[in-house]
């Protein structure tokens, strides 16, 4: 299906999408379903996750070449030039960012933050600095019923393990009948800007791990943990102009 709410994307070798003109300029990789190595160039940030198997995953920095073998349930984030080869997975280029390169998991069997209808999230990848790109792994216990909702911005998404599905509109719109799309491992899909859509769950559990281009959460120069909560005199630094630090260099 290919529509305003919902798009499956067909697991393959290379790039998937080409997402670059958008407001969120984004590319969407997949690699292993061919055996081919993914070569992809410096610009941006990946994101990447491993759907199955034993992954090697090469940096490339000052010269020197960075390599890490992750498993199933592994993720990633590496800025500039990358290579994966083995197993098989997605990765997401975030063009225009220049994020920290992370490695973790494998994912928990359950997300450590409350979402909605029964559901749970864990931020993997977080925002660096608010309004940075992140990743996230949504689990849905069986016999979830989501409510209809929408995102203001893009989310590219895989099913790591279970089952369900996702009901979307039949109609542009947002009106008309239900469209029922069946979500099983190894699929990807991404749901454009105020795509209308919900994620059911029947005897199986659901997990999801999910990229969001933007975010409203994070620390800001003005609001983190370090500035916060180092005192002079009993006053925190985040109230001392003075002694602020006005710039990067």
């Amino acid at each position: 299906m290919d529509s305003k709410h919902f798009i499956s994307i067909t697991p393959n070798d290379g790039m998937l999408r080409d997402l670059s003109k958008t407001q969120h300029p984004t590319r969407l990789y997949g690699w292993g379903y061919t055996g081919e190595t993914l070569n992809l160039s410096g610009k941006g940030t990946y994101f990447g996750f491993v759907v199955d198997g034993q992954t090697d995953v090469i940096s490339y920095h000052a010269g020197f070449e960075l390599a890490f073998t992750l498993t199933k349930g592994m993720y990633f984030s590496v800025p500039g030039a990358v290579s994966v080869r083995g197993g098989c997975g997605i990765a997401i280029a975030s063009l225009s960012y220049r994020g920290m390169f992370m490695i973790g998991g494998p994912i928990e069997e359950k997300g450590r933050l409350r979402y909605m209808d029964g559901c749970s999230d864990s931020l993997l990848i977080p925002p660096t600095i608010k309004g940075d790109p992140c990743l996230n792994h949504l689990h849905f216990p069986p016999g979830i019923s989501q409510t209809r909702h929408t995102h203001p911005s893009i989310r590219i998404g895989v099913v790591i393990k279970g089952e369900g599905h996702c009901e979307v509109p039949e109609n542009e719109d947002g009106t008309g009948g239900i469209v029922e799309i069946p979500l099983i491992p190894g699929q990807i899909f991404i749901i454009p800007p105020e795509g209308h859509h919900s994620f059911f769950t029947r005897d199986s559990r659901l997990d999801i791990v999910a990229y969001h281009p933007d975010s409203d959460i994070g620390p800001t120069h003005d609001d983190h943990p370090m500035i916060n909560r180092t005192y002079v005199n009993g006053i925190s630094a985040r109230e001392i102009d003075k002694i602020r630090t006005k710039s990067i260099v």
